[in-house]
């Protein structure tokens, strides 16, 4: 009872926030399912003898195995994730852009798949997953040194692993490109992306997904990437657009997007390659698989519609773009929680998340005043927070309990981890992301001229356009 008040106060603070605005307005992984084997033996007959009690046998260490259905699943998740990216984010970001720049935008999720694999393979996934520490890997896994060929992780192999965790660092640094849009250097934008993996993705992905993290360990709940992926990103992509300045004719020329029906498409995409994203996160073909699924389209459907049914009521329409838009802010909302929660808390985290998120790309977005050119702070970010916190109110104690996760002491302590990964996560994010970009800045300059930024990015950066 406790906790569903506590979880009914919560909604009302974050809804009551939405409204009041409105009225101005208007690892190692764990492992999905434990087995235990209990053997029981029947006492020995009496005999004349008496025989002193054995010492009880130590269990046998459970020795992995590859399971080809786990296998299986997760090389189809590996596939939907990158899906994302490429070509599901770069179709979502190309469509909002003008027509001047749709291949430039396109271009940073491209090259996020490009760049990225290789400083994954290279040390980003060893600086990740390898090493004892509480706050950084170490280079024991440089170049997939000691990755053998038949080197299990879980019930798959760590090869495969290794992929599937490539992707969800793709798409972190190609939400970023959604708040530089239309005026930042692809020089710089490669050079930025190159040193952040390594000295902002890897170290919180250590901390909340490797098994010596002091998030891990301190039971922080981020299931498949809300704190990681999300809240991570989208500070990076606030504090990049605070740096790079507004677009030239911001609020005076039209900024309108070029062609909703890649931005639909995209979108699409994105929604269905999210099962791969936090179904493939539990590791295995399973019921918790299976669960995180489903919770993340219901959750996705309930964002979408209490996002137009709020922007019916403030702008008169529910549009094409909200609706893609509230579906995807969905998505990030149920994400850290996907393999914790039911269906029930699924709903309520979404239609919540989807008015929350609603007011971060509105009236938060120009409290900021930042130009977050695609909004990739008020969607992911502010999604990733509301996700990560919510998800410390409607967690499963069944699904918990099956999953064998530990969670803190106390409700009221489970919610302070929860804010206290998110509160990391921004301000280590934060303070980094300016360091890296403003060391580039010195060396190079990160903003494209204002000749170059009028004349359109496809022509003054790649040489291209569309006709």
């Amino acid at each position: 009872m406790k906790k569903m008040l506590l979880a009914l106060g919560l909604s009302s603070a974050l809804l009551g926030g939405s409204a009041a605005w409105a009225e101005e307005a208007a690892s190692t992984p764990t492992p999905t399912e434990q087995t235990t084997t209990v053997v029981t033996t029947e006492a020995p007959a009496a005999t004349a003898t008496v025989v002193a009690p054995a010492e009880p046998a130590a269990p046998a260490a459970a020795t992995p195995k590859l399971d080809t259905g786990d296998t299986s699943w997760i090389l189809i998740s590996t596939a939907l994730v990158l899906l994302m990216t490429i070509p599901g984010l770069a179709l979502f970001y190309g469509g909002m852009v003008r027509k001047k720049n749709v291949l430039s935008t396109m271009m940073f999720s491209l090259s996020a798949a490009i760049l990225v694999s290789l400083i994954w393979v290279i040390a980003g996934y060893s600086l990740a997953f390898s090493g004892t520490g509480a706050y950084f890997g170490d280079l024991s896994k440089a170049m997939l040194n000691g990755v053998a060929f038949d080197a299990l992780s879980g019930t798959i192999p760590e090869t495969l692993f290794v992929i599937f965790q490539m992707t969800f660092a793709i798409i972190t640094v190609a939400i970023i490109s959604g708040s530089i849009a239309d005026r930042m250097k692809y020089s710089a934008f490669m050079l930025f992306i190159a040193v952040w993996v390594l000295v902002v993705y890897t170290p919180i992905t250590h901390w909340v997904w490797a098994t010596d993290g002091w998030l891990f360990k301190a039971g922080a709940l981020d299931f498949a990437g809300g704190t990681v992926v999300h809240i991570n990103s989208g500070v990076a992509g606030l504090v990049a657009a605070y740096m790079l300045g507004k677009r030239i004719g911001l609020g005076k020329e039209s900024m309108a997007p070029h062609n909703l029906t890649l931005t639909v498409i995209g979108a699409s995409l994105i929604w269905v390659g999210w099962f791969g994203f936090n179904g493939g996160s539990a590791l295995g073909a399973g019921a918790r698989a299976s669960m995180a699924i489903l919770v993340t389209q219901v959750a996705a459907a309930a964002a979408a519609f209490s996002w137009l049914v709020v922007e019916r009521i403030i702008r008169g329409k529910a549009s094409v773009l909200g609706g893609a838009s509230g579906a995807v802010a969905g998505l990030v909302v149920i994400t850290p929680a996907a393999g914790f929660v039911g269906v029930g808390g699924a709903l309520i985290m979404g239609l919540i998340g989807g008015v929350v998120c609603f007011w971060g790309i509105t009236a938060l977005k120009r409290m900021l005043k930042a130009d977050d050119a695609l909004d990739a702070f008020g969607l992911h970010a502010v999604g990733g927070i509301v996700g990560a916190i919510l998800t410390g109110v409607f967690y499963s104690d069944e699904i918990i309990k099956a999953a064998g996760v530990t969670l803190a002491p106390t409700f009221a302590g489970q919610l302070w981890v929860q804010l206290e990964g998110v509160l990391a996560t921004i301000i280590y994010s934060g303070v980094m992301t300016f360091i890296i970009l403003k060391v580039i800045d010195l060396i190079i300059g990160i903003r494209v001229s204002a000749d170059d930024e009028r004349m359109g990015l496809d022509l003054s950066q790649h040489g291209e356009r569309i006709e």
